[in-house]
């Protein structure tokens, strides 16, 4: 939770502070719901409003912008108004083309990262080509929150760890498996499967013929 945010109150139109203060909302405020970022942005921009925000696990989620009533409503038109003309609408088609370009050019750069991490021996590239094309639709549509979308660590990392992780759901029992909830447990396997999964794909950097009853063969055929 950020340091001006507040969590919901106890009761219905309260929030509660980080210090644990209880506030009441004040009786002319209305909860603008998340969704809009430009209109929240702007009603948070233009006085007293109190950001609410929820942890689930280890996500926070917003539940919302208090916030003056009158505030929200003559925003709200102001938007309308704007997103009516014309010029937003070029803007907007301008815009969408934009983020198309950029994802077609990250989606080509992933799978090259993925290619190049695979590094499969010329006997096995075709195998290789659809394993990489499978992974980086798998991993990069924008939303997806899947470690490709991520910019903390570097793409030759995400596309790694993006493998493993197609391999773990395709290739191995671990969707199916009952892991016992002991802190630490669930990442012990996933280790223990990574390990499986790397050992997997230097099969595939030789030139020996990989058997047919390969797990990764049999993952692939079964995606036409």
């Amino acid at each position: 939770m950020s340091k001006d945010a507040y969590l919901p109150g106890p009761r219905e139109r309260t929030v509660r502070a980080a210090s644990g203060k209880i506030l009441d909302v004040p009786a002319d405020w209305s909860l603008l719901p998340p969704g809009d970022a430009a209109l929240t942005r702007r009603v948070k921009a233009a006085g007293d409003h109190f950001v609410v925000q929820e942890k689930k696990g280890r996500r926070m989620f917003s539940r919302g912008v208090w916030a003056s009533t009158e505030t929200i409503e003559r925003i709200r038109g102001e938007l309308e108004a704007e997103r009516s003309t014309e010029s937003y609408a070029k803007r907007r088609a301008a815009d969408a083309r934009r983020r198309e370009k950029q994802q077609t050019e990250y989606v080509d750069d992933f799978q090259g990262a993925v290619l190049d991490y695979l590094c499969f021996h010329t006997r096995h590239a075709e195998l290789g080509q659809k394993l990489a094309t499978l992974v980086a639709a798998h991993a990069t549509p924008v939303g997806s929150g899947t470690v490709a979308r991520t910019k903390r660590i570097p793409i030759e990392q995400r596309a790694e760890a993006a493998v493993i992780a197609w391999m773990r759901h395709q290739t191995t029992a671990y969707d199916h498996m009952t892991i016992p909830r002991v802190k630490g447990k669930r990442r012990e396997v996933r280790r223990m499967l990574a390990r499986h999964s790397k050992e997997l794909l230097d099969l595939y950097r030789t030139g020996n013929p990989v058997p047919s009853d390969c797990p990764l063969q049999q993952a692939l055929a079964e995606m036409k």
